[in-house]
């Protein structure tokens, strides 16, 4: 059964164009092609830049937030309450008022502390600002080197100008060692993320892997090259900058450049096959996230993103010894008669 399966899943006819067979792509006269087996690598070098990540966070990113002053906000923390942290779990962080006067009854609350005990309860889930700094520093200087190697790898490469250039021989292109290591460690660090995903944004695996095994080296290297460096938008702390990169540079150029280049051009060659339709529906759908991710930025910038005080906790027990408050700032009685 099994055996059944790997061979439709190798069929040739899926994956590679009509008169190519897998053994077209055996090394050969010091020609070394890219292999499915070569992505077996990544795994034990994702542990290692787990390693290396909690070296970086610890004894640079840790200092250097020392450095910049970065520090720690006190929270209050939500008192235990066994009814409350059931609701909390099970239905919703953010009840209605019709939740919240159901709520009071049951835990013998009133309807301020339920609320209090809410948006105290909310903070204590957020990430702390040293946290964030630590994942930002690392994903940063990741994406720096990254960028900068992979312009170094593609500057001097035809395809980086020409598109076309990109299904020139297709597929019996020969994998470069740039190329190679590129790949090896971004997949590798890809594959950190993900076993860090608990804590961790969701990073794209599967394109990257599908571009490596599927002898889509060139179209990966100039999929990587032109997208607006993560480094900058991993260091910039404004949603602004994020939704730009995704907005233009993998909204336009992704759109109207690689997809036209996977497109178009492959069907001057050789005619469509199961491979040509999953490489670009996987383009579609990563366009497609694209999108949705530029969307929900947007309305994240709308919104502001300062953590939830105890403000009007506080303007409450103000208002009680100094009368009321108007942003936090007692109301001036301006209907006192003025004198001369």
């Amino acid at each position: 059964m099994f055996q059944t399966l790997y061979s439709y899943f190798w069929w040739e006819r899926l994956w590679l164009p009509a008169n190519l067979t897998w053994a077209d792509l055996e090394d050969r006269d010091g020609r070394v092609y890219a292999k499915a087996s070569d992505l077996y690598i990544t795994l034990p070098l994702a542990f290692l830049f787990l390693v290396v990540r909690h070296l970086f966070e610890t004894y640079v990113a840790t200092p250097l937030a020392r450095l910049l002053n970065v520090k720690e906000k006190i929270r209050l923390k939500a008192t235990p309450n066994a009814v409350l942290e059931k609701f909390y779990a099970a239905t919703t962080k953010h009840p209605k008022q019709a939740d919240v006067e159901m709520l009071s009854k049951k835990s013998g609350c009133t309807v301020r502390q339920v609320e209090r005990w809410f948006r105290r309860r909310r903070n204590q889930d957020r990430p702390s600002l040293l946290k964030k700094f630590r994942e930002a520093s690392w994903r940063f200087t990741f994406y720096l080197i990254a960028f900068i190697a992979g312009m170094a790898v593609i500057v001097d490469k035809p395809w980086f100008y020409d598109l076309r250039e990109v299904w020139k021989g297709y597929p019996i292109q020969s994998m470069l060692p740039s190329q190679y290591w590129y790949y090896i460690i971004e997949l590798s660090f890809y594959w950190s993320l993900l076993f860090s995903i608990a804590s961790d944004v969701k990073r794209k695996v599967g394109c990257g892997s599908g571009a490596l095994w599927g002898q889509g080296g060139r179209c990966g290297d100039v999929l990587a090259g032109f997208s607006l460096p993560s480094w900058w938008v991993s260091g910039t702390s404004g949603l602004g900058g994020c939704g730009a990169e995704i907005l233009e540079t993998r909204g336009v150029w992704g759109r109207w450049g690689i997809m036209h280049c996977t497109v178009v051009y492959p069907l001057d060659l050789y005619p469509a096959f199961f491979g040509y339709y999953f490489f670009n529906f996987m383009m579609a759908v990563l366009q497609s996230l694209h999108i949705f991710w530029a969307y929900l930025i947007i309305r994240m910038a709308q919104k502001s993103d300062r953590e939830e005080t105890d403000n009007s906790e506080e303007e409450e027990e103000a208002a009680a010894k100094n009368g009321p408050l108007s942003n936090g700032h007692p109301v001036l009685n301006n209907n006192h008669r003025k004198t001369d």
